[in-house]
């Protein structure tokens, strides 16, 4: 096992890893929308934060060598399911015509966060 960690993506808030690559599997934390560079949300919209996310998620898979068509499940947590259409759309904007398997559910998150998502991708 091999503990992933990019300089591209936001570090943990606690005693986890950014994600563990099994070789074959990769398990990626739960990822906010927070900007690396600043350490502070990408901004207070879902929009804003849900895009910021991505960013972070595709600069991880990228330092454990795995693509975006490499995930194969998503968990989404929003702070209000009347997020899900915003967030919805720059979630399959992302994926484009690959469709991970999905869940979502509405939940409290760290920084008050609006999204996070966690995944996990397979080679």
């Amino acid at each position: 096992m091999k503990v992933i960690s990019s300089k591209n993506a936001p570090a943990a808030l606690g005693p986890y890893s950014q994600a563990i690559d099994t070789g074959s599997t990769l398990y990626m934390s739960g990822v906010l929308g927070i900007v690396p560079e600043s350490g502070n949300l990408a901004g207070t919209t879902i929009e804003e934060q849900t895009t910021q996310v991505f960013k972070n998620i595709e600069a991880i898979l990228a330092e454990a060598g795995y693509a975006k068509e490499s995930v194969v499940k998503c968990n989404v947590f929003l702070a209000d399911l009347n997020d899900f259409a915003a967030c919805n759309k720059i979630y399959a904007d992302f994926f484009g015509a690959h469709k991970p398997a999905r869940a979502c559910v509405q939940a409290k998150m760290v920084k008050n966060a609006k999204v996070e998502i966690d995944v996990v991708a397979v080679k």
